[in-house]
């Protein structure tokens, strides 16, 4: 079977969707049963073509990228007006069974123009601020794109969610909609559990994710000038870049507890999981998720979560068990959640042993397996919408 994806980002640009992106084609690698072509963005200002392995080619459109980490609306449009000539140039010459979409936007939008010029059936995999209301600082652009994201939904085979609360929020936008879940998953030899917390010194908070109002690192901050104020020992390490970081650094020399956030920047993938095994807990208090592809790399790592109640906390955190949960800008339950695991080191470990057992059901080699049969490489599977 022949199979085109398209996705603006791939290792090293973007964030998790381009991870999964990648962990696919590792599971992928090397099928004989299996061609796979994926057109995404270049580093540079050429168009490329690389082998990820002999059945899978990259195919790489300039965007003339700016930052490694984050599109801009420039070059997501650079990549659609580029990945949909390229995409039906590559179906003409060898045509694919399948499409599959990262994102409803740019990608979807050109899996939705071939099916309609060319007739390729797609699914598209929703990232999360393709979903209109999903991201707060989308307000402006969402009800211009929502046309195109429903248009997207409603033309694909399948749409795939990552969780329930992915699934209530793709509905209340389309209720004709009916999204598949997909979760997403973790490398389990990757990310495996560090040293016991001991029950002394700092309790070390790290928080991986892009440095954007949406992920909350402002209320982490904000719980350890309060907790440092009550003689806490506590230490914050924030992973990532991001156009909120100028203004972070500002809290914290400002709320006097820069000594204790570090500021660790990017940190590549590979060196992601010495970073979870050197720390005791993992916190998100983020307005919006999809199942947080870090979170999910934490709970590998068995580590207490401390996590705000947004999509995929449920599947992730069993409160009281392998973590704990709070309402977004609950500032006093993150506070009171990181009070008692640094006064409470044996419940701390007990989670982090929660944590670990959770996580096997997220192994790529599963979550593999659920794209297959999304795709059509096993039973068949009748969800989402087709229109005519």
């Amino acid at each position: 079977m022949r199979i085109l994806m398209l996705d603006n980002e791939f290792p090293p640009l973007g964030g998790g969707m381009g991870t999964v992106n990648q962990a696919l084609f590792r599971a992928y690698a090397g099928r004989p049963d299996l061609e796979i072509d994926l057109v995404t963005a270049a580093l540079g200002a050429r168009l490329e073509m690389e082998l990820f392995a002999p059945n899978i080619r990259l195919y790489k459109v300039p965007v003339l990228n700016r930052n490694l980490h984050h599109s801009s609306n420039r070059e997501l449009l650079m990549y659609a007006a580029q990945a949909l000539p390229l995409a039906r140039n590559l179906h003409r010459g060898r045509p694919y069974d399948r499409c599959l979409a990262w994102s409803a936007l740019p990608a979807g939008a050109v899996a939705l123009a071939l099916r309609r010029a060319q007739g390729l059936p797609y699914a598209v995999w929703v990232s999360g601020p393709d979903i209109p209301g999903f991201e707060r600082r989308y307000r402006a652009l969402y009800p211009l794109l929502t046309p195109t994201i429903r248009a997207t939904w409603r033309g694909a085979e399948t749409v795939i969610a990552k969780c329930d609360q992915e699934v209530a929020m793709i509905r209340a936008v389309d209720p004709v909609v009916e999204p598949a879940i997909i979760p997403n998953g973790v490398d389990l030899g990757h990310f495996r559990p560090g040293p016991p917390i001991p029950d002394d010194g700092p309790l070390r908070v790290i928080c991986v994710a892009r440095l954007i109002e949406r992920k909350g690192q402002h209320h982490l901050i904000e719980a350890v000038r309060r907790l440092a104020g009550e003689g806490v020992a506590v230490e914050l390490e924030l992973v990532g870049t991001g156009d909120a970081e100028a203004a972070l650094r500002r809290q914290a020399r400002e709320a006097g507890v820069a000594e204790r956030v570090a500021f660790a920047g990017y940190v590549p993938r590979e060196r992601i999981g010495e970073r979870f095994r050197a720390a005791h807990v993992f916190a998100l208090p983020s307005f919006n998720e999809g199942l947080a592809l870090a979170a999910l790399e934490a709970l590998a790592s068995g580590m207490p979560l401390v996590l705000s109640r947004t999509g995929g906390t449920g599947d992730l955190v069993a409160d009281g068990v392998n973590g704990l949960t709070h309402a977004w800008a609950d500032v006093d339950a993150l506070a009171a959640h990181l009070r008692l695991l640094a006064a409470d080191r044996a419940l701390a470990r007990r989670m982090a042993g929660a944590s670990r057992g959770r996580a096997d059901r997220f192994g790529w080699e599963a979550i593999a397996a659920q794209f297959e049969e999304v795709l059509g490489l096993g039973a068949p599977r009748i969800s989402g919408v087709q229109s005519s």
